[in-house]
């Protein structure tokens, strides 16, 4: 008997090197260099250059993520049925996708001539709209495939934890770029309380962060193996809807979908009104526009050589259970800072967000691992290698969480008369207004982290010792045919 024959079948479909935990995560940085500017600058480059209203930004972002979440179970049943390319069912698509998504990044910052002039500013409505739903479609093309990916480099739990870690860093390395950029395009006047948005500087960081991002993404191409094999699927009327059936019946699926999607709206609500919030209430510009982006982060290059291990003892649920605790106890300790004059709360508003971090970053860091222990246990229990669609049914309730966000953030500015003040390009607010805003800045978060929590605690069944048993399963599920 051969040594390849000594091994057992996980451990065949197994043994990633750090190039490859490397290029894997450079997969979703290369994503993140894009998807950040939208999560953190799109929303205020909309209200302050192009001076759209937040009423309509808010219906056309819900309409545009609605369709495009649509758009994610067709992305993922194409990923299922289509030919698998020599190079593999989903690693092919970061080629495919990396110079459209450049491209279609760069398109949704550019300002023409008429734009930006308020009472006659539908040129920008309109090229706003198409712009974004071409944006969003190209990365749902990225997207779906690059979370399908992780179910077929490795079989082995370990190795998925530490995936996750390094796509979690991935994504985080991915943000801090535009962290950089906003504080570079965007302050307010002390004396006057003037938005200050420098255009051409936030025009060449769109760029280079597009051209960086094409640029991970063909690493990400060529540095990843798919070590699973994909079986050639074909197209049966009703395969879909018997997919999703599945999918949608299977319990930790379900809950990892909804606490990912409250994930997403935390974080995108949290980026894009923050930069409102320390501009306007705490009268800041420059690198305090970004803080606390950064002390979200920075606790990440803490904890990622140390999750991994505790999921291992603890439980990936266990861990990021009491994460999420923490993380709403945080937001909601923000509120009362409301109490203090801005200047004396702006510190200890700071230190509130590293601690939020903290235990954000201890679910972030686990997330992916979570949700490959979810698609395993579908295929396990039923039989379904639909695992695209699997990821799409994730990725419709993160787009879900898109939508929240949308709608959070600019009923919080219509709420407090954003519009209304900068449309006449004065951008000046009453007390009551700002408030207001620091009242929802904190209190929207805190409910959305404390929902999370709670279905981790209550709804999410993969404990420890059920992951374990799955474990088990999937030796005896995989056999050499599948490697």
């Amino acid at each position: 008997m051969g040594k390849n024959e000594e091994k057992s079948v996980i451990q065949r479909a197994s043994g990633l090197r750090t190039a490859e935990y490397v290029c894997y995560a450079l997969g979703d940085a290369g994503g993140c260099l894009v998807f950040g500017l939208v999560t953190s600058i799109l929303q205020t480059y909309y209200t302050d250059v192009l001076i759209l209203s937040p009423f309509f930004i808010m219906i056309m972002f819900v309409l545009t993520r609605v369709w495009d979440a649509v758009n994610d179970p067709i992305m993922g049943r194409i990923c299922d049925t289509v030919k698998v390319s020599k190079h593999g069912r989903y690693r092919v698509w970061f080629l495919r996708v990396a110079i459209p998504l450049a491209i279609a990044s760069i398109l949704l910052f550019c300002k023409f001539p008429g734009f930006g002039t308020p009472g006659d500013n539908l040129p920008a409505y309109i090229y706003a709209t198409v712009t974004y739903v071409a944006w969003g479609m190209i990365y749902t093309m990225l997207q779906i495939p690059y979370g399908s990916l992780a179910s077929v480099i490795t079989l082995d739990d370990k190795e998925r934890s530490k995936l996750s870690v390094f796509r979690a860093v991935g994504a985080a390395l991915g943000s801090m770029p535009v962290m950089v950029l906003s504080m570079l395009c965007f302050s307010t006047d002390k004396t006057t309380g003037q938005s200050i948005v420098k255009y051409d500087v936030l025009l060449t960081g769109v760029i280079v962060m597009a051209l960086l991002s094409m640029i991970a993404l063909l690493f990400a191409f060529l540095g990843t193996k798919e070590r699973v094999k994909a079986e050639p699927k074909h197209h049966e009327k009703g395969a879909a809807g018997k997919a999703l059936k599945l999918i949608f019946g299977n319990k930790s699926m379900l809950s990892i979908s909804v606490v990912a999607m409250l994930l997403l709206a935390g974080q995108m609500f949290t980026q894009s009104y923050y930069v409102y919030l320390i501009r306007y209430y705490f009268g800041k510009g420059g690198i305090f526009v970004s803080l606390p982006t950064i002390l979200t982060y920075i606790p990440m290059a803490i904890l990622m050589a140390f999750t991994p291990k505790l999921a291992r003892k603890y439980g990936k649920k266990e861990i990021t259970s009491v994460g999420m605790i923490i993380a709403a106890a945080a937001n909601f300790l923000m509120f009362f800072l409301k109490f203090l004059d801005p200047a004396a709360a702006l510190m200890p508003f700071m230190f509130l967000c590293f601690v939020s971090g903290f235990g954000l970053n201890l679910f972030v860091l686990q997330l992916w691992a979570m949700a490959g222990d979810a698609i395993d246990e579908i295929e396990v229990t039923t039989g379904s290698k639909d695992n695209g669609t699997a990821y799409a049914f994730l990725n419709f309730f993160r787009k879900l969480g898109q939508v929240i966000s949308a709608i959070a953030v600019n009923a919080a500015l219509l709420a407090m008369g954003y519009y209304d003040t900068a449309s006449t390009l004065e951008f000046k607010f009453t007390g009551a207004q700002l408030s207001l805003m620091y009242v929802l800045a904190t209190l929207i978060p805190a409910v959305m982290f404390a929902l999370m929590a709670l279905f981790l605690i209550v709804w999410y069944p993969l404990s420890k010792e059920k992951v374990t048993e799955l474990q088990a399963k999937k030796e005896a599920y995989f056999g050499d045919e599948n490697l």
